[in-house]
């Protein structure tokens, strides 16, 4: 029967439309005879049957529904048949419109809508009063996804004495009326992507509409579920100009009125509650005093975390009968041309950003007993009100689950619109009103305040409880340097209670109430967003600044839901776990929570009897054999890290249970847990090694098996993080055995085993992976994988595993994506640091030719990441210059160093990702360069346009990193003593634009830079003429004078290494300085001589520092340089009249003398 009735609705628009079509519009109905009447009951009868026939239950689908073309066809033929005069026909006509237009989901066409807006515009202001409600219906189903095509009748509509500008007026008697108007105008508000969207002007009045429904009162001849809708519809309204993208809530007291009414409607209707909001929320000042130390509120609150079976009996006698309604089975659905809200259609399942505030009601107090629950009896004391336990009859019954519904639609209409208020503010205006939606602990003696938290514990249904749980979400998202304020790990004795210690507070109170919501919570969806929001707040709360505890509880309590039936539960707890360790890792907290055995805290709460893990763990480390490093390196602990095992189990071995839930949809007869869990669970694994690779050490080759398994799987996605896993393996490895390390030697992977580790996947799944070109993705984070190797154990792999790591990133670099061309680049810049590859000539060249054909790519970031690589070849250049001299630079191809100057050379004409690594290549090369080489005619033309990029990149406005490089890279070109500095004619402009830098570049580390190769020249022939030596020391006086002048207040700690630099350049040119020099630096201590002598002499007395050169100058030293500079003084002026030794010579020495005399003093 179900098919057979199939295409009637298509059949009986086509009957209708030629029935309609086949009559004529009557030329004067008010003269209409027995024809008339007669015409007049056969389209009533016409209407009445088409809408019994489309409307109707068993209806079918959009599949059988009838073309747009012909519904609109229709409706526009009704309209023209029935004069405005026939007002029960025009009522008829539009219940038709509305009707037709929601069944089968109809836009209207712009010439259709045309014609039918005006008949309803003409009706409305023609017809009765009574007809009016049933044309805004009509008119609301036309408007809908329509705005754009109406633009020329919204004068009418919304100008200023418009039609639904009247109807929705406050003073508007009729409600249904003043609904139906309120729902047109919420759908003209509708945007449509691609079209243009409603002027200011308008957009203005819709808002203040909308706002003076929300702001209004019900009164008591007003009926429930028609207010409900009235209320729904302007929250709608309010939602669609904020999704808009042009409504922007500027001005504090639009802001203000929003979240006021906002949160009124969040709690519209909830059980138990009647609360007064004022008409505009301002962001709230701090409390200036509060009764109880942190210490007194941990106290209060560590023992609402000690049940007892006697309170969890007293909190389940206090439960008032009615308190909380019976839950909505099935609520009531209806769509948006209809009125009503479908909240949790509205709200995607993410985040955005946000703020919110207040203390949870006093009477959530009663479920501190859920912390620790036994079993299932931890819901009863939600448990909801049965229909036999309720006091009114069945029909009344079904009167006030209908009304329930309708209210608990207001409340997430309201959440949806809060939703898209938070996307459409600035966060830092968001926070000043944290304090009205998000709990705080409550003081002594305040009154009871009310936050989303009530919400998400209150509330009776389950979506709403959803919605309140997103837009906690959406505040706590990205709010970490928000809450990097809070601090309550010491004791505040003050008068006052510090806005660190408020916002700690919060914090707290937060990780209480999430934590109730998550044992109290019976439904999976709402329980998933629980724990979403809680690995939210995890993620962003400052854990080092706090008292511990709280990480634990979260890990204690989230640990039975791993084991939970629903799919999606147990996805979001592994999130929540992974939040955990890389919250702020290494936690001291954190690491003592993963040294626990297995078998611990599985006896907290969940929705079902936890498994114990320790079971599933089906892997052991096996004892070493007879050659391999004891465990001396090794935790001690006798049972595996928990979240290790567990991790583990759930990635790749197969589950010991089947859950009844949701894993049916990710394939049926499948050993092993649904792909988002094991996904989750490889991503857990990945964060643990990287924040926690002590923990991860002991079971490096169990892990790397786990990696292996998941790159010889045949999805993608698995494999992916099977590499991403591997990576931060090696990365663990490598970060251990840096020389700047903290961990003992004893307590590093031995090297042997790091050889074992990698031998074992370069002949496991890993060369398979990097080969793999149908999944390009894999193949880029393989190679990640294989750049994370320890150099150490490079050189210890068989030759033809080295020789196979080389070849294959070496083809890579011929692959035509770009994710992995750059990837391989990438990889090879790490290898050419190895110090068993560098002085390889011939691999070097191969990498350097590998590097040059990346660096010409069409992609920026392939051309960024091998440009990083060939800054790095070419610090390996310079390594090997340094430890092997000539013999290699002899070697080196002077065709390829002709190449790479260069490709370097244009590439610092690149972006600036790109062209900070080439800077720094560039000024490598040329140190690198000898003097055969720079006779040669070939090489001489490309040195210049080398140094002329380095000058250009100094004086440019690129970003300051690219300029700190190119004055480094100019520094190394004065260490080349083959170039002819001071001879050159780019001599003047190098040292212009670094004098330049010097004094007036904002940024320190780059001023710091450029005084240091300004120091570096050692003969006083490179500094050129008198003048131009004389500019130079002038330029650094200045620069010494402004070392603390700047406008940015982060830059004021590079202040102290900047006059050092600078001192020590003066101090290293007065050392080189010539006679004709000295009348011009008398001349400047003259004029300057107190400010030098004081910032010299701080110079002299600070402590030991390493400068930007990476070069230690102790105290000492300094005093050494002083005495050199002295000696070479007195050595000219010997020559001299002698005037100036009084000047230059005596002024130093009394410099040192004081400095001497300063430090024995000191001593004494």
């Amino acid at each position: 029967m179900a098919a057979a009735a199939g295409p009637e609705p298509d059949g009986s628009i086509r009957r209708s439309l030629a029935r309609l079509g086949a009559l004529r519009p009557l030329p004067d109905p008010a003269r209409e005879g027995e024809s008339g009447s007669g015409r007049r009951t056969e389209l009533h009868l016409l209407f009445d049957q088409l809408i019994s026939e489309t409307c109707g239950p068993g209806v079918p689908g959009p599949v059988g529904a009838p073309s747009p073309q012909d519904v609109c066809a229709l409706l526009v033929q009704a309209c023209q048949l029935v004069h405005l005069s026939q007002e029960h026909l025009v009522n008829k006509v539009c219940q038709l419109i509305h009707h037709l237009l929601n069944r089968f989901q109809v836009v209207v066409d712009e010439k259709s809508v045309d014609f039918l807006l005006s008949y309803s515009i003409s009706a409305l202001k023609q017809c009765s009063s009574w007809t009016h409600t049933e044309i805004l219906q009509a008119l609301a189903a036309l408007v809908y996804n329509n705005g754009p095509n109406c633009q020329k009748y919204f004068p009418d509509l919304l100008g200023k004495s418009g039609l639904l500008v009247q109807f929705s007026d406050p003073a508007q008697p009729d409600v249904e009326l003043r609904r139906a108007a309120v729902h047109s105008m919420a759908n003209l508000c509708l945007s449509v992507p691609g079209q243009p969207y409603l002027d200011e002007s308008y957009r203005s009045l819709c808002f203040q509409t909308f706002l003076n429904v929300l702001q209004s009162s019900k009164t008591s001849d007003v009926d429930d579920i028609t207010f409900c809708m009235l209320l729904q519809n302007a929250l709608k309204g309010i939602q669609s100009l904020l999704n808009g993208g042009k409504m922007k809530l500027m001005e504090t007291d639009q802001l203000g009125s929003l979240l006021a009414v906002l949160k009124k409607c969040m709690f519209y209707g909830l059980p138990g509650l009647n609360m007064e909001m004022p008409a505009v929320l301002y962001p709230t000042p701090l409390p200036q005093y509060d009764g109880r130390s942190p210490v007194k509120q941990e106290q209060e609150e560590l023992s609402t975390i000690k049940p007892t079976g006697t309170r969890r009996k007293k909190s389940r006698g206090k439960q008032k009968k009615g308190q909380l309604g019976e839950e909505v089975k099935e609520e009531l659905e209806g769509d948006a041309r209809g009125g009503t809200i479908h909240g949790m259609d509205i709200f995607q399942l993410h985040s955005g950003d946000a703020q919110s505030s207040s203390c949870l009601n006093p009477w959530n107090r009663a479920l501190d007993a859920a912390y620790v629950p036994a079993g299932k009896d931890h819901y009863l004391s939600w448990k909801r009100i049965s229909s036999s336990e309720s006091e009114y009859s069945d029909a009344e019954g079904g009167i006030q689950s209908k009304m329930r519904s309708y209210q608990a639609k207001v409340r997430q209409g309201a959440l949806a619109c809060f939703l898209s208020t938070i996307k459409s503010i600035e966060k830092k205006v968001l926070y000043g009103y944290w304090s009205a939606f998000v709990p705080d602990t409550p003081g002594i003696g305040s009154p009871q305040s009310v936050s989303l938290m009530t919400i998400a514990l209150k509330d009776p249904s389950p979506k709403t409880r959803a919605c309140a749980l997103q837009v906690l979400s959406a505040i706590l998202e990205g709010s970490k340097q928000f809450l990097s304020v809070a601090e309550d790990a010491h004791d505040h004795k003050r008068a006052f209670t510090p806005f660190s210690v408020t916002i700690a507070s919060s914090i707290r109170e937060l990780h209480r109430c999430l934590l109730l919501a998550l044992v109290a919570e019976s439904s999976s969806q709402t329980l998933t967003q629980v724990i979403k929001c809680l690995a939210n707040l995890v993620s962003n709360a400052p854990y080092s600044r706090l008292k511990p505890g709280l990480l634990t509880r979260v890990w204690n309590q989230i640990k039975p839901y791993v084991r939970h039936k629903d799919v999606n539960v147990r996805v979001s707890s592994l999130t929540l776990l992974g939040a955990i360790v890389s919250a702020q890792a290494p936690s001291p907290e954190v690491q003592l929570l993963l040294q626990q055995p297995s078998s611990s805290g599985l006896s907290n709460s969940g929705t079902t009897t936890p498994h114990h893990l320790s079971s599933s763990v089906g892997w052991r480390r096996p004892p070493p054999s007879q050659g391999e490093p004891t465990d001396n390196w090794e935790s001690s602990s006798a049972e595996p890290c928990w979240l290790l095992g567990l991790c583990i189990s759930t990635a790749v071995l197969p589950r010991e249970d089947s859950y009844s839930d949701s894993d049916t949809s990710f394939g049926a007869g499948t050993v092993y847990e649904p792909s988002p869990v094991r996904l989750e669970s490889l991503q857990v694994l990945a964060l643990l090694v990287k924040g926690y690779f002590s923990v991860a050490q002991s079971y490096l080759l169990e892990l790397g098996e786990v990696a292996s398994k998941c790159m010889e799987e045949t999805d993608p996605s698995i494999q992916l993080h099977g590499a991403k896993l591997l990576e931060e393996l090696g990365t663990g490895i490598v970060q251990q055995h840096k020389p700047d390390s903290t961990t003992a030697v004893s307590q590093r992977v031995p090297v042997n085993l790091v050889v074992t580790f990698w031998t074992k996947m370069l002949n496991g799944p890993l060369p398979a992976a990097l080969q793999n070109a149908q999944h390009p993705t894999l193949q880029t984070s393989a190679c990640d994988a294989l750049s994370s190797i320890l150099p150490e154990a490079f050189s210890s792999l068989q030759d033809d595993r080295q020789v196979l790591c080389i070849t294959l990133l070496l083809g890579l670099t011929h692959s035509e994506n770009p994710l992995v061309k750059a990837a391989a680049a990438r990889a090879l810049g790490v290898y050419i640091l190895f110090s068993c590859l560098r002085q390889d000539v011939m691999f070097v060249a191969d990498t350097a030719n590998a590097i040059l054909n990346s660096l010409h790519d069409k992609s920026p970031n392939v051309r960024a990441k091998a440009a990083w690589s060939l800054g790095n070849l070419t610090d390996t250049l310079i390594v090997n210059m340094e430890m092997m001299g000539q013999s290699f630079q002899e070697e080196f191809s002077d065709l390829l160093l002709l190449k790479m100057l260069r490709s370097a050379s244009e590439a610092s004409k690149d972006k600036d990702k790109v062209k900070s690594n080439a800077v720094r290549a560039l000024g490598n090369l040329l140190h690198f360069l000898q003097p055969y080489h720079i006779v040669k005619p070939r090489f001489s033309e490309i040195i210049k346009e080398s140094i002329q990029a380095l000058i250009s990149t100094v004086q440019s406005e690129a970003t300051m990193k690219v300029r700190w490089n190119a004055c480094y890279a100019l520094g190394n070109v004065f260490k080349n003593p083959a170039l002819p500095l001071g001879e050159a004619p780019w001599t003047a402009q190098a040292y212009n634009a670094l004098t330049s830098v010097v004094k007036s570049c904002k940024n320190f580390k780059v001023r710091i830079k450029s005084a240091m190769a300004l120091s570096i020249p050692a003969k006083r022939e490179c500094y050129g003429t008198t003048e131009q030596f004389s500019q130079i020391w002038s330029a650094l006086v200045i620069a010494l004078q402004k070392s603390e002048d700047t406008e940015d207040f982060l830059e004021f700690k590079y202040s102290a290494s900047l006059r050092t630099q600078i001192c020590q350049a003066l101090i290293h040119l007065l050392s080189l300085a010539n006679s004709t020099d000295l009348p011009f630096i008398r001349k400047m201590i003259a004029e300057n001589g107190d400010v030098i002598r004081s910032y010299i002499l701080q110079y002299m007395k600070s402590e030991v520092e390493e400068n930007e050169a990476g070069i230690h100058t102790d105290s000492p030293e300094r005093d050494r340089m002083m005495k050199r500079a002295i000696e070479h003084i007195c050595g000219i002026e010997e020559l001299s009249e002698g005037k100036t030794k009084i000047i230059v010579a005596a002024y130093l020495e009394d410099i040192l003398k004081n400095h001497i005399n300063s430090t024995e003093l000191t001593e004494a």
